[in-house]
Order: structure tokens, then C-alpha cells, then sequence
């Protein structure tokens, strides 16, 4: 019980973190994370990050069944098929984060691969990122677009929505998503600049050294 109240805390702080830094706002965004005996615990509907209540976080057991709390988010789907298609998955994080989004409504993107060779970062911590289509918010439809990758992305993008990134913790997913922000940032502020990425040598020696997940 001890753990599970720490980690209610957790949740909370981080996601302050997130929304104070502006990088998701007003009642936007949503996180899950596992608990020690299998359940989880989930960010409720319609809550802002900045003002997560830890005795209130939607609880669910290790068979799905809800147990406690505020009803959860409305995409549920979206966290589920993470958890289903990967196992090691620890946590999921979504926000609705400005450059990201933006960068998702270009018109030139790349869907297999999102992001930039710009940093090493990104590629460490997530991988390649896809890009999605659009879907209305709640459309169960994205969850299952998540699994027909079928576990091999940790990160996708929701064309003109937001990131979605699963990760083995609910600190490292934050962590990663924060970093793909970051690189959807800097793709922005350099578009149209003769920017010199990171050399395909480069990324081959990232995805061994770090041991990234990396599909062709």
C-alpha cells in the first residue's frame, strides 16, 4: 500500500510538472501507470495535470475491472492497446503538446518515421515515432491502430492531436515524451534551414550502442 501511494504521488507530480511547463494544457492530456500488482492507475476524465488529486486517480484492477476513484479517461482504448502489445509496457503518458502537434499537420512528414534525425535523444529514448491519422477524440479507432503495429513502436504521434508514448516507468514515459516535444520543437524553429541532421552512420551507431528499437 505503501508503494501505491507513492506512486499516486508520482503521477501527480509529474504531471504538474508537465502542465506548468505548458506542455499540455487546460483539461488535456491523460496518463496511466502499472501498479505493483498488475493494475493500474489512471488519470480521471475531464482533470487538468496541474491539479491531479492522488486519492482520486481512477483505479483499476489486474483484469481491467475498475475499482475506485473518478471515471477515467475517455481513452482508455488508447492506454489498453500499449499495455496489450507490449510487455514492457510500465506506464502511458498523451498530451496535447504544441510543436508536436504542429509539426504533425506538415504536409511533407515522414508517417514511418516522425521525427527528425536532429539530436540522439530521441532516437535513444523513443525510437522510431508514427505518425497517425487523425481520429475524433475518444475513437476507439486509435486503439486499434496501435495494435495493428503490433507492439513495435513505444511512441505514436495523432495526426492534429498529440503524442501517445509508453514506457517501462511512469517517469521514463514522461521523460520520452518530453523528448519528443523537444525534437518536434526544434524541427519547427529550423524548418526551412539547411539543417544538418544526424548521418544514417550516426544513427546506426545510436540504435546499437542503446540497444534501440528500431524496425526497418
Amino acid at each position: 500500500m505503501a508503494d501505491e501511494v507513492k506512486l499516486r504521488e508520482q503521477i501527480c507530480l509529474l504531471a504538474k510538472s508537465i502542465f506548468d511547463r505548458g506542455l499540455t494544457g487546460g483539461s488535456t492530456g491523460n496518463l496511466s501507470s502499472r501498479t505493483s500488482d498488475g493494475g493500474l492507475l489512471v488519470s480521471p476524465t475531464g482533470t487538468s495535470f496541474g491539479r491531479l488529486d492522488p486519492g482520486r486517480l481512477s483505479r483499476f484492477d489486474s483484469q481491467g475491472h475498475f475499482l475506485s476513484g473518478d471515471n477515467p479517461t475517455k481513452e482508455m482504448d488508447l492506454h489498453s492497446a500499449f499495455y496489450d502489445t507490449r510487455s514492457t509496457a510500465g506506464a502511458v503518458v498523451h498530451l496535447h503538446s504544441c510543436h508536436s502537434v504542429a509539426l504533425s499537420m506538415m504536409p511533407d512528414v515522414d508517417e514511418d518515421n516522425f521525427l527528425p534525425p536532429l539530436t540522439p535523444y530521441a532516437i535513444m529514448k523513443l525510437g522510431k515515432v508514427k505518425l497517425l491519422p487523425f481520429f475524433m477524440p475518444g475513437d476507439p479507432e486509435m486503439g486499434k491502430a496501435v495494435r495493428g503495429l503490433a507492439g513495435k513502436r513505444s511512441a505514436v504521434m495523432l495526426a492534429n492531436h498529440g503524442p501517445v508514448v509508453a514506457g517501462k516507468d511512469i517517469e521514463s514515459a514522461c521523460n520520452a515524451i518530453e523528448e519528443l516535444e523537444d525534437t518536434a520543437r526544434l524541427a519547427m524553429m529550423t524548418r526551412g534551414m539547411s539543417v544538418k541532421k544526424l548521418e544514417l552512420n550516426d544513427i546506426r551507431a545510436l540504435i546499437t550502442k542503446f540497444d534501440v528499437e528500431w524496425d526497418s
